[in-house]
């Protein structure tokens, strides 16, 4: 066993991350507590992409064969005129190893809550926190807890973060995002992104025969942040009027809609201090242009468990972790920025790109995931 065998771990926030942490401690042997605020672990109306990278840190942990059972495995990204309905070019996803898959969230944290349990976790739920110090101990209903180490798993609004960084305000990116959730009789394993002057859908299914989907327009109307803020349909239905056939057809399913603003904020400069570290969007709020937010999180969680359990002292895994991290989340940060604009082209640059990608489908067809391997083939576990 290594140095954090036995100790005590508090993981403040119960999304995936946070359990990803739980359990990555809890396989080295440490005592692990998770202090969630929500009454139940559970995410509603959301999809999302386990991409290899994240697949093989799930993986080493012992959850390969409930991933198997609970997500879609996906056989591709079509890229489409939006406006058309005319497919641009199909990239292939199939013979990615780990396999590429499509989850609900709410089954996903499922399969890492079951995880956590049969690894002993203990899971506190509707507990909320109070008095967090910077030695890591803080109040927890009425008792004080002081763990070896307290994981701030917190999100986007970290209090977390807070404390170990100076306040950084993000800026709106002029654009919105709508999610939403329809039924569908049937539906290819393929993810799609319709592609808009200034706009862009992204669909792909996900279990029980439910197609998640993500809408973004370019607006300078301010909206709010966080997934929770329910929307009339009409005004995602308005947003992509000029559309075909087919994106109606989706939208005009959609009943239930869920809009955001989409916000920058920076990689936080530290992400440790003291006995207290942070992880995922606590660290590092990631926009939906890569489908990386939950994947960098389960990377952060596996690397930040085998630093603090490899190291001698818990402060030097600490900047092991930071070391090893930063520099890669930032570069995936960066590239979804660059995606966001790559799909809301108009005009000539609209027309030349679509070219462009049509070539490389035809001629290079192992072209788009030979440029994402630097993400894709990353492996936390070697």
């Amino acid at each position: 066993m290594g140095h954090i065998s036995g100790r005590d771990i508090a993981i403040i926030g119960g999304g995936i991350g946070g359990l990803t942490a739980a359990l990555a401690f809890a396989r080295r042997g440490a005592n692990v507590t998770v202090y969630e605020q929500a009454p139940a672990l559970t995410e509603v109306g959301a999809g999302l992409q386990i991409t290899p990278n994240g697949a093989r840190a799930l993986n080493a942990l012992g959850l390969e064969k409930a991933l198997d059972a609970s997500g879609l495995s996906a056989q591709a990204v079509i890229l489409m005129d939006a406006v058309s309905s005319e497919q641009i070019t199909r990239f292939d996803l199939s013979r990615q190893t780990p396999e590429y898959r499509f989850y609900h969230r709410a089954a996903l944290i499922d399969v890492l809550a079951r995880g956590c349990a049969a690894a002993g976790v203990h899971v506190n739920l509707g507990t909320h926190i109070t008095e967090l110090d910077p030695d890591g101990s803080f109040k927890a209903g009425s008792g004080v807890v002081r763990p070896t180490l307290t994981i701030g798993a917190d999100g986007l609004n970290s209090v977390v973060r807070g404390l170990i960084n100076a306040p950084a305000k993000p800026f709106f990116t002029g654009q919105v995002a709508w999610r939403a959730m329809v039924k569908v009789e049937q539906a290819d394993p393929v993810a799609q992104i319709w592609m808009a002057p200034g706009r862009h859908i992204v669909t792909y299914p996900v279990s029980k025969g439910r197609l998640n989907i993500v809408a973004v327009q370019e607006r300078s109307q301010w909206a709010q942040e966080g997934w929770h803020h329910s929307d009339d349909a009409g005004n995602l239905r308005a947003a992509f009027a000029d559309c075909g056939w087919q994106v109606k057809s989706i939208l005009g399913d959609v009943e239930d809609v869920k809009l955001w603003g989409l916000f920058r904020h920076p990689v936080a400069a530290k992400w440790h201090s003291g006995n207290v570290a942070i992880l995922g969007d606590a660290a590092h709020p990631t926009l939906p242009f890569l489908a990386q937010g939950a994947n960098l999180a389960i990377e952060d969680a596996y690397v930040l468990a085998r630093c603090c359990d490899e190291a001698s002292k818990l402060d030097q895994g600490l900047r092991q972790y930071q070391e090893l991290r930063r520099a890669r989340v930032v570069k995936a940060i960066k590239a979804a920025n660059a995606n966001a604009r790559n799909y809301h082209l108009s005009g000539v640059q609209k027309r030349v790109a679509h070219a462009g990608l049509r070539t490389m489908g035809r001629i290079a067809p192992t072209a788009f995931l030979n440029r994402l391997s630097w993400l894709y083939d990353h492996d936390v576990t070697a």
